[in-house]
C-alpha cells in the first residue's frame, strides 16, 4: 500500500510539474503576443519620438520637419501666398492708371527741327514798332509738321547772319521762366525776339537771315529777316536784341 500510495504521489507531482510547464509556456507564448503587438503599436509613437530627436539635433532639423505638426503649414502658407498675390494683382491693377498716365506724359517726344517749321509773325500787330523810342518786339512762329503730338518749351536759339552770312551775331537770351507745351500735329506756338531798331547810317547791324535752333536740338532753320536794321550791340553785357522763351 505504501509503495502505491508513494507512486500516486509521484506521478501527481510529474503531473502537476508538467501542468505548470504548459502555464508557464503558454505565459511566455501569450507575452510574445503581447510584445508583438506593442511593437506593432510603438512605430507610430516612435515616429513621433524620431522627429523630436532629429528637431533636437540640428543639423536634422529639416528632414524632421515633414514628419511634425507643421507639415499643415506648407498648406496655409500656400493659402497666404494666393491671397498676397492676389492682394498684389489687386495693388498692380489699381495703380496701373497712374502708372499709364505716367507714361502718356512722360512718353511724349521732344519737338525735333525736322519736325518743325518756322516763320516770323507780320501780320496786324506783329510787326515791330520802327519808330518805338527803345525796344520793340517780333515773334517767331513754330509749327508741328509732323503727325505725331511732340513738347516744347525752353529758350530757341537764334544766330542773325548778313547777306553774305559773314557778320553772325548770337543773341543773348532774356532771365524769364519758362515752361513746355504739347503740340498736336498742325498746331503752333511762337516766341519773341526783342529787337532794337535804328534809323542811324552808322553803328548799324542789318540782318538777312535768322538762324532758328528749337530747344535741345543742334540743327537749325533758316528764315528771312523782314525788318529793318539794329542797332549793333554785338559786344553789349545787356543788349536790346535778345530772346525770350517759348510760351
Amino acid at each position: 500500500m505504501r509503495s502505491i500510495t508513494t507512486a500516486r504521489t509521484a506521478r501527481r507531482r510529474t503531473l502537476r510539474v508538467a501542468a505548470a510547464a504548459l502555464t508557464a509556456a503558454a505565459a511566455l507564448s501569450l507575452t510574445a503576443c503581447s510584445g508583438a503587438d506593442a511593437a506593432g503599436s510603438k512605430p507610430a509613437g516612435q515616429s513621433g519620438s524620431g522627429a523630436a530627436a532629429a528637431t533636437s539635433g540640428g543639423a536634422g532639423s529639416d528632414a524632421a520637419a515633414p514628419g511634425s505638426d507643421t507639415q499643415a503649414a506648407p498648406g496655409a502658407n500656400a493659402d497666404a501666398k494666393t491671397g498676397a498675390k492676389a492682394g498684389a494683382a489687386g495693388k498692380q491693377s489699381g495703380s496701373a492708371p497712374a502708372a499709364n498716365a505716367g507714361r502718356s506724359g512722360s512718353g511724349l517726344e521732344r519737338c525735333h527741327t525736322s519736325g518743325l517749321k518756322a516763320a516770323f509773325a507780320t501780320g496786324g500787330d506783329a510787326a515791330p514798332d520802327p519808330n518805338a523810342s527803345g525796344s520793340t518786339t517780333t515773334s517767331v512762329v513754330l509749327t508741328n509738321k509732323g503727325s505725331r503730338a511732340c513738347k516744347i518749351g525752353g529758350f530757341a536759339g537764334v544766330d542773325l547772319k548778313s547777306e553774305n552770312g559773314g557778320e553772325r551775331w548770337s543773341l543773348a537770351r532774356s532771365t524769364a521762366k519758362h515752361g513746355s507745351i504739347t503740340l498736336q500735329p498742325g498746331d503752333s506756338t511762337d516766341f519773341t525776339i526783342n529787337v532794337l531798331l535804328t534809323k542811324e547810317d552808322t553803328g548799324f547791324y542789318q540782318p538777312a537771315y535768322a538762324d532758328v535752333t528749337p530747344p535741345n536740338e543742334t540743327s537749325s532753320l533758316t528764315i528771312a529777316w523782314p525788318w529793318g536794321t539794329l542797332v549793333d550791340q554785338r559786344g553789349a553785357t545787356h543788349p536790346g536784341t535778345f530772346v525770350n522763351p517759348i510760351g
